[in-house]
Order: C-alpha cells, then structure tokens, then sequence
C-alpha cells in the first residue's frame, strides 16, 4: 500500500553537519505503522521506498519526539534533481519496504 502525501522539508543543523528532513503526519505514521507491525528496525526505523517527483530511493524513517512522530531524511541528490530548497512543501509516496 502506498501513502501519499505532502509536509514541508526543514533542516536540522548541528556543529557536525546538516540534515534535511520531513515530518510525517499522524495518519501516514500510523498507515507505515500498520504495515510495519514488528518489522521495525534499530532505533524503531521503518524501512521505505520513497518516491519524490522523478526521484525514488530506499531509506528508512526514524521516530522523532522533538519533530512529533517519524521524520523521513531527504538527500542532497534528490533535493537538487527536484529542485527541492529549504522550507517548500513537497509531495511524495512512501512503501513500507518489507524485502529490507
């Protein structure tokens, strides 16, 4: 099952790096959830395959208390072949990925 859906891309920064990420909602957290049931990884990670414009790749989703439930990591690849910046709100497509 695929889930649609759209959330604003934000960065998180330290002293050590850069990490650019969007916050899933409620209801695609809890679709992913479902699909995952025991097959969560470390750190309570679901594996996924996203699919963002043109771009798809294999990653995984994380829990984050401070964002409020799971965040999804964006590549810098991807944000530049989608023409991807700082604070636009972009659609994508996750599949839990259960063959990982």
């Amino acid at each position: 099952m695929s889930i649609n859906t759209r959330a604003k891309i934000w960065l998180y920064s330290s002293e050590h790096a850069s990490w650019y990420f969007v916050t899933l909602s409620t209801a695609s957290a809890g679709n992913l959830l479902k699909q995952a049931k025991k097959q969560r990884r470390g750190w309570g990670s679901i594996p996924v395959v996203v699919t963002m414009g043109k771009s798809v790749w294999k990653t995984s989703v994380f829990p984050n208390a401070d964002a409020g439930g799971y965040i999804l990591p964006v590549k810098a690849k991807v944000r530049k072949a989608e023409g991807i910046e700082h604070g636009d709100t972009i659609s994508f497509t996750l599949e839990f990925d259960a063959f990982r």
